[in-house]
């Protein structure tokens, strides 16, 4: 009897532990990659320690096993094909487990609502301190000549463009844009007033912080989100979520003269994109099966130098999230990648729909919003080429089908 106490006992201080940790890599990603790595290392030796208490392997499958693991095996597959295959391996083994590694840690132990809604807040409540940190920066002041991420000939107004703890403007506005959608699904779905109006000031506070970044494909992919929100909860959540964005960016002319360059034929921004995705275009081309090789970009890329002409010049990914992929690990591995991302997209959608639960109902439609963002972000830019941002669509996935495994009635309900 007191051996199986003790057992019990031990299981239940390991899931403790693991939850708490998994809410730590959530908390820490935009603020510490180093912090959030650090638990999740942690949290996996708690997960691995308790099911060796228990006896037994404790894993559930999940509706994406086999696009995850045709995905996993594509990607290190290309590994083959890189001018330096330690480069690849080493950037696959150190990024690729940590995605794999946290989508299945929460999937496998988190079972209730309570334990959502912590994880959640987690990630909030760090988003909100991202915010606080990159506002900031904007009454401080930061010097952006040194990092040269605006053309100052074309741009003379603007001086500040904030990245918070993020590494760069387009990094934080990825972040935003994910967090906003989020909030907003939570917000939408509230129940109590308070807790309205709480999620109200976050998505403001958010959508003011994203504006500051000065990130043009951010704020298209902040306008898709809104759309999406106008499709799936109702016209008037659209026009009321859009007229925040629009009131602000018309009431400033250095917002207003960024934006407009998005139809400008010499914007230089514009021109560097457009000759990076011909480059990367050949790249696929000549290696359409299995690509040039994971993280291989920066390392093949002056050999489809047709813009620049610059051995000096580094360029870490093809500004367009579909092409890098596909360049990398090939055109099967990027269709491997479409099936995740839709695929966990589409089973939001579904459990938004369904779910008798409004939290949690919010917490998919958000998930979606989010989703629908990062795809559409992907046209112009690669976000998830952060590996902190990459976590953070891991998160976002595993969230989806713990619902899912939970709303099952074959299995314990989330209620």
């Amino acid at each position: 009897m007191r051996t199986s106490y003790s057992c019990a006992a031990t299981h239940y201080q390991l899931n403790y532990l693991t939850e708490h940790c998994i809410m730590a890599v959530a908390f820490f990603l935009p603020l510490s990659f180093n912090a959030a790595s650090l638990f999740l290392a942690l949290g996996a030796l708690l997960w691995v320690a308790r099911m060796a208490t228990d006896g037994h392997l404790d894993l559930k499958p999940t509706p994406f096993d086999g696009a995850v693991a045709l995905f996993v095996t594509l990607a290190a597959a290309s590994i083959l094909a890189s001018p330096d295959r330690w480069v690849s391996f080493y950037n696959y083994y150190h990024l690729m487990g940590r995605y794999i590694l946290l989508y299945y840690l929460v999937v496998n132990n988190f079972h209730t609502i309570d334990q959502l809604k912590r994880l959640v807040q987690a990630v909030l409540v760090s988003a909100g301190m991202v915010v606080v940190y990159g506002l900031y920066q904007y009454v401080q002041g930061v010097d952006i000549s040194a990092f040269e991420w605006v053309d100052g000939e074309q741009f003379p107004l603007l001086k500040v463009r904030i990245f918070s703890t993020l590494e760069n403007p387009n990094l934080l506005a990825g972040f935003l844009v994910v967090m906003a959608a989020l909030a907003a699904g939570l917000g939408l779905n509230a129940e109590d007033r308070r807790c309205k109006a709480a999620f109200a000031v976050l998505v403001v506070a958010l959508g003011v912080c994203l504006v500051l970044t000065y990130s043009r494909g951010a704020w298209l992919s902040f306008i898709a989100v809104v759309a999406a929100y106008g499709v799936l909860y109702s016209r008037k959540t659209f026009w009321l979520l859009l007229l925040v964005p629009v009131a602000v960016l018309a009431g400033q002319d250095v917002i207003m003269e960024r934006l407009m360059s998005i139809f400008n034929p010499t914007d230089t921004s514009a021109t560097l994109r457009i000759a990076l995705w011909e480059s990367t275009l050949a790249m696929i081309a000549d290696r359409p099966l299995f690509g040039i090789g994971w993280a291989a970009y920066p390392l093949v890329y002056p050999d489809y130098d047709f813009f620049i002409n610059n051995p000096g010049i580094t360029i870490f990914h093809a500004h367009n999230m579909y092409l890098h992929i596909a360049a990398e690990i090939g055109v099967p591995g990027v269709l491997a990648f479409l099936a995740l991302m839709f695929g966990h997209a589409r089973l939001a959608l579904a459990m938004a729909g369904s779910a008798t639960n409004r939290w949690v109902g919010g917490l998919m439609l958000g998930v979606l919003a989010a989703i629908i963002g990062i795809a559409v972000s992907g046209f112009t830019d690669y976000v998830l080429y952060s590996p902190q941002m990459a976590m953070l669509f891991w998160l976002l996935n595993a969230l989806t089908v713990v619902v899912y495994l939970n709303s099952h009635p074959t299995k314990n309900s989330i209620k």
